[in-house]
């Protein structure tokens, strides 16, 4: 059974948290509860496996180093804009389209790009996330000196 009232909420509340930790100094810098209070001890994150932090990453201790992760990769990663594109509250999931800045810490180069996740919560708390990303080519370009 899925937390059928707060699909958005719980979400809204992870994406405060995760800027919180960021903005702390986040791996290394910043307490990882802040982030894994909002997360199954099982979720699953699958990323593009073209990325430098491509793969599944699976339950607290692997998504405290996918964040590690993404922090060696990224200088700047921000989010601008958010849009909840759709929620499907009797099924716990949300599609989120996210437009980013970034800056590559390999290259020094900027980007700016979107991605779409599919996102699923139960019980409260997030068990999956799968993001799209339209280039992962140009990603992985911009992240290799």
């Amino acid at each position: 059974m899925t937390d059928q009232s707060n699909t958005r909420t719980i979400l809204k509340r992870m994406y405060a948290a995760e800027a919180e930790y960021l903005l702390a100094g986040g791996p290394g810098s910043a307490d990882f509860e802040l982030l894994a209070e909002h997360f199954s001890p099982e979720v699953v994150l699958h990323q593009a496996e073209a990325l430098p932090y491509g793969g599944i990453w699976r339950g607290h201790a692997d998504l405290e180093r996918f964040f590690a992760a993404m922090s060696r990769t990224w200088a700047v990663f921000e989010f601008t804009e958010q849009e909840f594109v759709a929620t499907d509250e009797s099924t716990g999931t949300a599609v989120v389209l996210t437009q980013v800045r970034a800056r590559s810490r390999a290259t020094g180069r900027d980007l700016e790009f979107p991605i779409l996740q599919t996102i699923t919560v139960q019980d409260g708390r997030i068990t999956e996330v799968r993001p799209f990303y339209w280039d992962t080519a140009a990603i992985a370009a911009a992240c290799k000196p």
